[in-house]
């Protein structure tokens, strides 16, 4: 798998999540920036040709989304394609923290609102039916 790519495709689900009722708080970007650094950067080994670790990507791409003001569906849709044609490489380890992330996201601005449970839902029946890795 081209993990930056993951990373990327985590950054369009994050952004997907924050944006999903029009507005992306301060709040909602801090977190975001936590997540990254706290939960993403000290897991993963990878990184790319100037050393950055390629978590760093996740906000790389988050960033892109939001200065396109791209649509929140859109760049959810990109990142279940994503997953859907890698679903070999999705252990339940990477499910169980694309998942937690994503709350963690939702959860940033004055707890979950309507729409970001309802995506959350969508994404978890998403996750449930791709194969896991043995």
């Amino acid at each position: 798998m081209v993990y930056k790519e993951l990373y990327s495709e985590i950054g369009k689900l994050l952004y997907a999540v924050a944006d999903v009722d029009g507005v992306i708080t301060p709040k909602e970007k801090k977190r975001l920036q936590d997540i990254v650094r706290k939960e993403l950067v000290p897991t993963e080994k990878h990184v790319d040709q100037y050393q950055t670790d390629v978590a760093f990507y996740t906000e790389f791409e988050f960033d892109v989304e939001d200065e396109e003001i791209a649509e929140p569906e859109t760049a959810f849709n990109s990142f279940i394609d994503f997953m859907e044609d890698h679903h070999t490489a999705f252990t339940k380890e990477m499910k169980d923290t694309c998942l937690h992330i994503t709350e963690e996201l939702a959860a940033a601005y004055y707890g979950t609102n309507k729409k970001e449970k309802a995506l959350l839902q969508k994404l978890r029946d998403r996750l449930k039916k791709i194969e896991v890795k043995k």
